[in-house]
Order: structure tokens, then sequence, then C-alpha cells
């Protein structure tokens, strides 16, 4: 009776563990607790269970509101939630019958923050590069308004679905791993608006632009002499940006170009590309986006060898007129003849976030960005430059307009006194060895200190009013 009674338990048993079960709700990395989501909007939301036409319920704890998504043949869904007004912490609860909770939920303003090294520095620098200001951004008061997303380095052929990322919320203990320019960036928009700061970010040291962008937008320019050289093409972005592809975001930080610095040419076709593609990638519109021109450097070591990196702050500048809803950060002063990561990140997030307080949020009475060079009049042997961005006046610091050169038809170009009209809104140009001036150079080289400054302090970029 015994031994009739252990097999019928057995068979229960082995019965039990053939049904059916619920099915697992599982959801992307980025969508853990944390997580910061973009305020007033429809935010998408994604996941996956392993029941095919499963009924998907997410409740909201802002609004006590359900949304109901049914899982497609592969167990895929995708909806969108409102979000209110920033605050928080709030949850989410998803349910097909097992339930999943995302705790600590804040609502505020998501950034995507992408690019090479330094874009990736991180507030603890690495051996040989500190950051300035990282021990006072460090030691200073827990701030669960400002969070990151880190995606971990990964290559792959083909895009990937999900990442290993935590979003981690601003302390002593998890400052140092955040990338010092973004943060500096939400640091000062949070203390301007207030507003709770998300950033996700995405960078690789050394990474060229080819491998942020997706296969399809790179086909055009695939006969390309140049593009056929790269090996890393799309790498990162299947490895990296595909698995954060739709999070919604109010717009993009990008500090990337050093590595494309022999290639400015194609620099200006594929930037613009890439925009295009990833905000179509997103389907968000036009979302504002934001770019750090490289700063100087020595990459040549004085020896005139390769392409200066001059002409690939051009090709940026340049790209103002190609990006609609764009800003470029110009760093002509913060740049280091011996380090191609300068120590000043605070500065870089900072010109990030005039661009974005101004442009996209709306605070008035200030330029967002420094000088640029708009157009040359000849007087005899002087040229007159003007600018736009110029504020008030044009200043030096008192250390005097230098890296200025002239040349006149013979092309030969030769350093140059620099001086202001009488309202300092305009530079005139001059030498003793040119007569007739035809063009002129502003720091158009690879490794200058930046003199030229508007009223507010911000930097000229660099420029040249010829196309030789």
């Amino acid at each position: 009776m015994m031994k009739k009674k252990n097999l019928l338990i057995l068979l229960a048993a082995s019965m039990l563990q053939a049904m059916p079960v619920n099915a697992k709700i599982t959801m992307p990395a980025i969508f853990g607790d944390g997580m910061l989501l973009q305020q007033q909007t429809e935010a998408n939301i994604w996941g996956k269970t392993d029941a095919q036409g499963k009924k998907i319920t997410i409740t909201t704890s802002w609004n006590k509101k359900k949304y109901t998504v049914s899982a497609d043949k592969d167990g895929n869904w995708k909806t969108k939630i409102s979000t209110p007004v920033y605050g928080g912490p709030y949850e989410i609860t998803i349910s097909d019958g097992e339930t999943l909770k995302i705790k600590n939920v804040e609502i505020g303003e998501v950034w995507l923050c992408a690019g090479q090294s330094n874009m990736e520095m991180c507030l603890w620098g690495r051996r040989g590069d500190v950051m300035e200001g990282a021990m006072d951004a460090i030691v200073t008061k827990a701030n669960p308004q400002i969070r990151t997303f880190n995606v971990p380095h990964n290559m792959k052929s083909a895009p990937v679905y999900d990442s290993k990322g935590i979003w981690q919320e601003a302390n002593t203990e998890t400052l140092p791993t955040f990338p010092a320019g973004a943060y500096f960036f939400a640091k000062k928009i949070h203390e301007v608006l207030g507003i709770p700061i998300g950033l996700v970010h995405a960078s690789v040291g050394g990474s060229s632009i080819q491998a942020w962008m997706s296969k399809e937008s790179m086909q055009p320019f695939m006969e390309d002499s140049i593009m056929k050289m790269h090996g890393d093409k799309s790498i990162l972005f299947n490895g990296m940006l595909s698995s954060v592809i739709g999070y919604t975001i109010k717009g993009a930080l990008w500090y990337q170009g050093e590595a494309n610095r022999e290639e400015p040419d194609l620099y200006v076709k594929l930037f613009p590309t890439m925009v295009a593609d990833w905000r179509k990638l997103w389907g968000q519109g036009d979302f504002p986006f934001y770019y750090a021109q490289i700063a100087p450097f020595n990459y040549n070591k004085g020896e005139g060898k390769g392409q200066s990196s001059a002409y690939l702050r051009e090709a940026q500048t340049k790209c103002l007129d190609l990006i609609p809803n764009s800003g470029m950060a110009i760093l002509t002063d913060i740049g280091e003849a011996r380090t191609i990561h300068p120590r000043n990140k605070q500065d870089v997030g900072k010109r990030f976030a005039y661009l974005a307080l101004g442009n996209t949020y709306g605070v008035k009475g200030f330029t967002t960005t420094g000088p640029i060079y708009k157009s040359m009049v000849v007087n005899g042997n002087e040229a007159e430059l003007s600018f736009i961005n110029v504020d008030k006046c044009l200043l030096d610091y008192h250390t005097g307009l230098k890296d200025f050169e002239i040349a006149g038809e013979d092309r030969v170009f030769h350093p140059a006194q620099a001086r202001y009209n009488k309202d300092k809104t305009k530079v005139i140009v001059s030498s003793s060895e040119v007569a007739k001036p035809v063009a002129v150079r502003y720091a158009f080289k690879d490794y200058v200190e930046g003199t030229l400054f508007n009223n507010l302090g911000l930097p000229a970029t660099s420029f040249r009013t010829d196309n030789w």
C-alpha cells in the first residue's frame, strides 16, 4: 500500500512539472530599478515573455493607470506609458500572471551621451589623466536625482537586444565611474532647473564615427576608399547603441572626432548622416543634438606629419549648418599639448549645459556658444573679420590676440598682428609681409591655446577664410 502511495506522489509531481507555468517576463537592463524616465511624454517600454499572445499589464504608480499589450508570436511586446512632470520615486508593475516590479523610478530629463575616450573619461580619470574638480565632485552630498546607465563595451557584427548595464545614483561610491563631462552637464542642468537628470552613456576610447553608424546609414559611402579602410564599421552601433535605441530621451551629447582627424571631408558627410539615422531610429523627430569640437592637441609632435586636426574642427563647424537643432561646444582654450584627454571636463560639461539651457530649455539672457567666423572685408593691407555669437564684445583676457596668420595671392601665410576695431566687435589683421590680404587663419594648427573669446568668456573656434 505504501509503495502504491509513493508511486502516486511521484506521478503527481511529474505531472505538475509538465504543466505549463506562468510566463516569465524579462526586460532589457535599461528598464531596471533606479531607472530614470523622460518626463511629460509617451515613453517607450518593452520586453519579452515566454508565451505567445500573452497579455501584459503595466501599472504606473504615479497615476495608477493600467496599460495592456499582447506579446507577438515571438513573445516580444512594446507599448508607451504616459509620464508626468518630474518627480519620484515611483514604481512600475508589469504582469502576465507573474509580476515584475521596477522600483525607485525617477521622472526627469534623459540625455544620451556617446563618443570616444573624451566622453568616456570618468571622474576618477585613469593612469596619467586626472580630471580637474573630480575630488570635489565625488566628495559631495549624494544626489539621487542624477543617475547614469553605463552601457558596457561590446563589439558585435549584428545588433544586440540587451546589455548588462545598471542604473546608478550619484554618490561617493558611484560617482568615480560617472563620465566626467556628462556628469558636469547633468550637475549644471539640475542646479538651474531643479529637474532630475538621467544619463544613458555609451562610449569607447579610440572609436571612429563609422563604429557608431548603422550598416544601412553607411551604405551610400561604401565606395569611398577611406571608408573601405575602416574595419570597425557598425560594431559599436550593433554591440552597444542598439540595446538602448528607442529608450525615450530628451536629446543627445556627442564627443568624438579625434579618431577621424585624418578624414575631415568624409566626416562632414558621415556625421550629419549618423545623426539623421539615429533620429529616425528613435522616432522622436529632430531631438536636440549637441557635440563637442575636439580640443587642440599636438597630434604630430610638431613634426608636420599627417593632416592637421584643425581641418576636423573645421568639419565639425560646417556640420552646424547641416544638422538641424544642433549646437557645438567650442574647446579651443582647454586643449593640452601632451595629452589628448584634457583635464578640464568641467567646462566641457558646462558648455554642453549652456547649449541645452539656452536652446532646449528656453533660458534667456546669454549667448550659448563662442564666436564663430562670419565674414571678411579687406581694406588696403588689413583684413577685418566679423563673427557671430560675439555677445557685447570680444576679449583676450589681456594676453593679446595670438595665432592669427594672413596670406596674399601667393598663398603663403605669415604670422599676423591682430587688434580689435573701435567697439571690440571685430578683429583687424595685418602683416608687413602682406600688402594685399587674401586669406586669414586663426588657431589653425594641431595645438594652440585659444586667445579670442566673447564677453561671457566662451572661446572662438579655429577657422580659415580660404579653401586651399
